[in-house]
């Protein structure tokens, strides 16, 4: 983490060196006064300086951007953009360009470990929780689609058998689809069973 410290005769010029030293805006930086300095008799005997130290913070999303570009380049996926959409504390990376299938996976596995790495490191930075999404090729939304109508066809097994579906493990918001896909549903009900990552879905008739 970069910090300087700057020397000036009052605390606010001083803070202001050390922002023109740091290349950055007042709320970039973290400033510690270690000295407020004193004017001194006439304004010249006995003076002594006002001392600061800024110290830059580290911007979460930028860290998390960073951090997934680096990850894409050493997977050997070089021609990929990425392009950032951010709202509020949530933010969306949306990969574009050739060989993404890399990215996404099996079942966009490789992509849901590349949006959780990626959240760790924002969060690991970030005051308050930041949301990430990490995308590519709108994949997210197709996926969404497949959940969606494969939810429907499991509740519909299950009123047709009376008895309860499993589904295969699936990640916390893959699961979450499907359970606000199934949540109006009045024969069924669903609830998850296990421990991550290996946690499932239940479809079970109501009697």
């Amino acid at each position: 983490m970069k910090e300087v410290t700057a020397t000036a005769a009052t605390v606010d010029e001083a803070v202001q060196l050390a922002l023109q030293q740091l290349g950055v805006s007042r709320d970039r930086a973290e400033i510690t006064v270690l000295d407020e300095g004193r004017k001194g008799l006439f304004g010249i005997f006995g003076s002594r300086p006002a001392v600061v130290k800024a110290k830059l913070m580290i911007d979460p999303v930028e860290e998390a951007e960073l951090f997934l570009k680096n990850v894409v380049k050493q997977m050997g996926v070089t021609a990929a953009k990425i392009e950032k959409q951010q709202d509020g504390k949530r933010v969306t990376f949306m990969i574009t360009g050739e060989q993404v299938g890399l990215l996404i996976g099996k079942h966009g596995q490789t992509l849901n470990s590349l949006q959780l790495l990626t959240q760790l490191v924002a969060n690991r930075y970030a005051k308050e929780y930041v949301s990430i999404i990490v995308d590519a090729e709108n994949y997210r939304e197709r996926r969404e689609k497949t959940l969606i109508q494969l939810a429907q066809k499991l509740a519909e097994k299950a009123i047709k058998t009376g008895k309860e579906v499993k589904l295969e493990p699936l990640p916390a918001h893959e699961r979450k689809i499907i359970h606000n896909a199934l949540a109006n549903y009045k024969k069924v009900t669903t609830y998850s069973v296990g421990e991550e990552p290996h946690r499932y879905i239940v479809v079970s008739p109501i009697m």
